[in-house]
């Protein structure tokens, strides 16, 4: 029997069709939707008179287009307004459950997922945005479509899709302190370029993975997208279990036991090919950030930006350096920024505010500098506050706002102003990502902490054993 890939064990499971020179028409387990992509899908369901195939197995949350601060008002900017507004009409007349603000179960799409249960190893999950590839930390073949497959899957709970070939990233050995699972896919995002990925979906796999927890996977494979993946995942193990057992949506009883029994089945087999590997030593990864205008433009904070970025031409170079501000062969340590924006469904979860939390507990950020809090769901927030982190981050001048994907993309009130340099834990630092004219600086959410308190760009490894 041939040897399968755990990638290869899922999608075989959930092809419904499968013919020679076309895509597969392929079962979806979960369909996550949001205000963004879902109108056009749902207009198309009306034009011709059907129904959603499965309400059941739809989740929708508004999120892109929400403000962080005085959920319980009208939200001002209006094409954010009739965007939710049409998500709440359309879950209405479509029978799809919605979590709308000041709901208990509101928040990022990719946070309430793992958040509630809902994500669970094995399973296909779609949804009409990139980084649906978090979900792949739970061991599942998760992935971002287009409107137009957001209306098939509504329609039929099917998808057309080529299958995608398969690469293995192998990370073995310990962090060093002060390096994070941010910093990991901002490595390897480097090392293989924004597009080394094309074509692929990931596994990721060697000792330092199995070692991070799992709302560090969540962080690695949501920015498998960034580099041109399909989407990335992470064999399920005795964490993924224990972190969805007890949850609302997990299975209870005799359908746990049923259901870790085929959990436990989602491995690779050894001697399954791979059509491309990739290895990694943790021991080289330093604290990572970007200089650059899209997510392979980084390096380690403490080095100089080099001539020229794996897999950019030179006039990419000179243009991405332009808009930033910078030069090839400037450092970036010790640069002043503006604002700090801690948050997004890359780094949003309770574990990410807790490290910063950490750090930054007696400490002060300066007067010129801005920074934003934002927690990945209401009960990210709510467990915030339980551990008392919304003091530390008060005491230090920050602010805690609610849920939303807020600053990491301009779609909303929180826009980093032009010219302005904004030290993100966000997933995309691309032209105008944050707001028109806005400088963004990918990081860790420990060096985003340590840039809030001094107001410049630190190496992280000097201060953590302070």
């Amino acid at each position: 029997m041939a040897k399968k890939t755990i990638f290869d064990k899922i999608w075989e499971k959930h092809v419904v069709h499968s013919q020679s020179g076309y895509p597969d028409v392929l079962y979806i387990d979960r369909h996550f939707i949001h205000e963004v992509t879902s109108p056009q899908a749902f207009s198309g369901l009306r034009a011709r008179g059907i129904q959603v195939h499965q309400p059941g197995k739809t989740i929708a949350t508004p999120d892109h287009n929400v403000p962080t601060k005085e959920q319980h008002l009208p939200i001002k900017e209006e094409l954010s307004r009739i965007q939710v507004a049409t998500l709440k009409k359309n879950c209405e007349d479509f029978g799809v459950e919605m979590y709308g603000l000041g709901h208990d179960k509101h928040g990022i799409v990719h946070i309430i997922g793992p958040n509630l249960g809902i994500t669970q190893p094995g399973m296909t999950i779609v949804c009409g945005d990139s980084h649906t590839s978090t979900h792949g930390a739970f061991g599942s073949i998760a992935f971002g479509i287009g409107t137009s497959q957001v209306e098939q899957v509504l329609s039929t709970q099917c998808i057309l899709q080529n299958k995608p070939k398969r690469m293995k990233i192998e990370v073995n050995g310990t962090l060093s302190p002060g390096v994070f699972s941010k910093d990991i896919i901002l490595y390897i995002i480097s090392k293989l370029s924004a597009s080394g990925g094309t074509g692929y979906f990931v596994e990721y796999t060697g000792s330092t993975i199995q070692s991070l927890s799992m709302e560090a996977r969540m962080t690695i494979c949501n920015m498998s997208i960034e580099m041109g993946a399909r989407g990335g995942l992470i064999a399920p193990d005795a964490k993924t279990f224990e972190y969805i057992k007890g949850r609302e949506y997990a299975p209870k009883g005799e359908a746990w036991d049923k259901a870790l029994a085929y959990w436990k089945t989602l491995y690779t087999d050894a001697d399954a090919e791979f059509d491309e590997v990739h290895v990694f030593n943790a021991g080289d990864i330093a604290p990572m950030i970007t200089y650059g205008t899209n997510p392979g433009m980084g390096i380690p904070v403490s080095d100089a930006i080099p001539d020229q970025a794996i897999g950019a031409s030179s006039a990419d170079m000179k243009k991405s350096l332009d808009y930033m501000g910078l030069q090839a062969n400037e450092r970036l340590i010790d640069k002043k920024i503006d604002y700090v924006f801690i948050g997004s469904c890359t780094n949003g979860r309770i574990e990410d505010l807790r490290i910063v939390a950490d750090f930054v507990k007696g400490k002060q950020k300066p007067e010129d500098v801005t920074v934003w809090i934002i927690p990945g769901s209401k009960r990210v927030e709510e467990q915030a506050k339980k551990e008392g982190l919304d003091k530390i981050f008060r005491d230090a001048g920050f602010e805690l706002r609610q849920p939303g994907c807020s600053a990491c993309l301009g779609m909303n009130e929180d826009k980093i102003p032009a010219g302005k340099y904004c030290v993100s834990t966000s997933n995309r630092n691309f032209e105008g990502r944050q707001g028109p004219g806005a400088r963004t600086l990918l990081v860790s959410p420990l060096t985003a902490a340590a840039a809030a308190v001094s107001g410049k760009i630190l190496d992280v490894r000097t201060l953590v054993n302070q």
